[in-house]
């Protein structure tokens, strides 16, 4: 045991040398690998069409570079150690790290697909699977968006890559649109001209292209005018703002030219049976379907059918 304690002893001496040139080693890998993000950092600002793939470049390098620098200090300090015996470990269970980092994997080479593409960039606002927000970051394994109301949601990029997203900031300008519905008997030419000039009242609601009203239903109880106006920037909290000035400007518009606005009506027709002639099959009456079916016996009140029965023997 004690010669086994001294060889210990002496082998720990003899790998100081090699330990201390191992982390001087590594420590320079270190650097290296600052300026490697800094170089791409660098890069992607020069070319702002990129600037997200020379971040994930930048992430992607420096992490490789440590990673290099680490396998080097290992060589170092230990001279026994070769690289290619850890490259031959990590191939005999390749398999199965393969299946348990499929995911990963492919996330991974999503993200690297986003990022080369740029469908949506980081601060654009997107619409994914019933959530909208504005994107924080685009990661290697994942896009985090802000939502309006302050939540943070992490959408794994094979998701974004292979499904439908809408991008509503995509484009410098944007159309909004809101139905208005006016009563029959009203004028329709002076309901649309009093709602174009209402949109055209507000500052914000773009003259190029043009605000329109279109009709485009005749309702159950109103005549359906649909307003639409063009906006810019066409951010969220820039759309809910116009569209409330021009539904405002609209409304009192039309109340001060006695336009109507209806809301919706139903009929109801109340039918209890109990007339003698509600059996009649024969004719067509409500709750009845026409035939010459038999004809059943009309329904009477319980108190009614309570006193036949007493009456029964």
């Amino acid at each position: 045991m004690w010669d086994q304690i001294q060889g210990m002893i002496d082998y720990g001496l003899i790998l100081i040398p090699n330990l201390i040139v191992g982390l001087l080693a590594f420590l320079l890998f270190l650097v290296l690998a600052h300026s490697v993000r800094r170089l791409a950092l660098r890069f992607s600002e020069q070319r702002r069409r990129h600037r997200n793939l020379g971040r994930a470049l930048g992430r992607l390098g420096y992490g490789a570079t440590l990673i290099v620098g680490a396998l080097v200090a290992l060589t170092i300090t230990f001279p026994s150690f070769s690289p290619a015996d850890l490259l031959g470990a990590l191939g005999i269970g390749g398999i199965v790290i393969g299946f348990a980092f499929r995911d990963i994997a492919q996330n991974f080479l999503a993200g690297i697909l986003i990022l080369l593409t740029e469908p949506f960039r980081v601060d654009d606002q997107i619409v994914y699977n019933g959530y909208e927000g504005t994107v924080e970051d685009i990661q290697i394994r994942a896009t985090t968006i802000k939502t309006y109301d302050g939540r943070r949601v992490v959408i794994p990029n094979a998701e974004l890559f292979t499904n439908v997203v809408t991008v509503n900031t995509a484009f410098a300008q944007r159309r909004l649109e809101y139905d208005i519905g006016i009563g029959y008997s009203d004028d329709i030419a002076l309901a649309r001209r009093l709602i174009l000039e209402a949109m055209h009242s507000v500052d914000d609601v773009l003259h190029d292209p043009a605000p329109d009203a279109l009709v485009v239903d005749l309702a159950a109880s109103s005549v359906n005018i649909r307003a639409r106006w063009w906006i810019k920037p066409p951010r969220r909290a820039d759309a809910l703002d116009i569209q409330d000035r021009v539904l405002q400007q609209i409304k009192e518009r039309l109340s001060a030219h006695g336009i109507d606005l209806p809301f919706a009506t139903q009929q109801i027709l109340f039918h209890d049976q109990t007339e003698e002639t509600d059996g009649d099959r024969r004719q067509q009456r409500e709750g009845w379907p026409a035939g010459n079916n038999a004809v059943p016996r009309p329904l009477r009140s319980a108190a009614h059918n309570g006193q036949a029965k007493n009456r029964e023997p």
